[in-house]
């Protein structure tokens, strides 16, 4: 079974940024899109950003959009989330997740889980 792993998670300034990874352990990311999520605690879990499995389209979340840019290097397996201009409502857990198919911000339509990275911003 596809067991995806997040990493880059940290504590960053409001206005730092940060670059997140998922990346997959003997599995090829190529076939899937790929989905980052997040979920704060007492909050229900939100699709942030998606990538198609060639890379050629990508969706954002309105929260996000001009801040966040979603990539995946099939080469390396991995599927990157540079996050600039971090906010404190930007704090969560952020997971990425893995299904065929087309990109969804839908947390219900995906396959595959990480166990997320925490993200903490904070002065």
């Amino acid at each position: 079974q596809l067991q995806l792993v997040e990493s880059g998670g940290g504590l960053v300034q409001p206005g730092g940024s940060l670059r997140l990874s998922c990346g997959a352990s003997g599995f090829t990311l190529v076939p899937y899109a790929i989905g980052w999520f997040r979920q704060a605690p007492g909050k229900e879990r939100e699709g942030v950003s998606c990538i198609t499995s060639s890379g050629s389209s990508t969706k954002y979340a309105d929260s996000v959009k001009g801040r966040f840019t979603i990539s995946r290097d099939n080469a390396k397996n991995t599927v990157y989330l540079q996050m600039n201009s971090l906010k404190p409502e930007d704090q969560a857990v952020y997971y990425c997740a893995a299904r065929v198919g087309v990109c969804v911000l839908s947390s219900s339509s995906m396959n595959y889980w990480g166990k997320g990275t925490l993200v903490t911003v904070s002065s």
